[in-house]
């Protein structure tokens, strides 16, 4: 499994997780998201390394930001 951490700014509630999580499962190859609002995280994970545009550009379809974790 690879997994790949973003911050995302912006949320604030359960609904802005939902949002997030709903764009960024779409995106092919990914099998599990992971978001909480609390910590401005964003885990994905996938049996192949996750397209990191992708998932910059779900989130903010999403109505949010995100860069990746260092």
């Amino acid at each position: 499994m690879n997994t790949t951490e973003f911050q995302v700014t912006g949320m604030t509630c359960g609904h802005c997780e939902m949002s997030v999580r709903e764009e960024v499962e779409e995106i092919p190859g990914v099998e599990s998201v992971e978001v909480s609002h609390q910590d401005g995280t964003l885990v994905v994970t996938g049996a192949e390394p996750v397209d990191e545009t992708a998932v910059i550009s779900a989130v903010q379809e999403a109505g949010y930001q995100a860069v990746r974790s260092a």
